[in-house]
């Protein structure tokens, strides 16, 4: 995984993506005991503006890797042996998470993981059951700042949902 954090940290130093962070399931694991994954959750800002019809396009970014050598399996590309999936960040709470994502080493490579509040509270909005798994771990075993977490879910109106999530 080291040489597919390098190519990411590249893909940042080129202009390819403005910013990037390791979130979902395998940035859970940076706090918590490792849960079954098969791909690396990538969330990232894109330097350029919306693809006509306001879409957010990942074109320029899968050209790059293509141009690098990677290729694309369904809706991972392999980088290095590991398939990521990347993310845009679609809203404030992505944003925010991006922007306040930890920088941490991976063996000898710097990168960013998101915090363990947003993990949590991304998990909250998306809503699905294996997020209410995620959450459940997250709470049970990872360092949390619960003044920054109830922040974060005030912020971005979650506080209600997060309520029916916890006892």
């Amino acid at each position: 995984m080291e040489k597919t954090l390098q190519v990411l940290n590249s893909l940042e130093h080129d202009g390819i993506v403005r910013r990037y962070a390791i979130g979902g399931a395998m940035a859970a694991t940076f706090y918590a005991e490792p849960v079954l994954t098969f791909d690396l959750d990538i969330f990232v800002l894109l330097p350029q503006a919306q693809a006509p019809g306001g879409l957010l396009s990942l074109a320029p970014l899968y050209e790059d890797l293509r141009r690098r050598g990677y290729v694309e399996e369904g809706e991972c590309v392999i980088i290095e042996g590991v398939p990521v999936q990347f993310l845009p960040a679609y809203n404030r709470l992505l944003e925010e998470a991006l922007a306040e994502a930890r920088e941490t080493r991976y063996e000898n490579t710097l990168t960013r993981v998101l915090r363990a509040e947003h993990l949590v509270a991304i998990a909250v909005q998306t809503g699905r059951e294996k997020d209410r798994q995620r959450v459940r771990i997250l709470t049970e075993q990872a360092p949390m700042d619960i003044e920054y977490l109830s922040a974060v879910l005030a912020r971005h109106d979650l506080e209600i949902k997060w309520k029916q999530w916890t006892p």
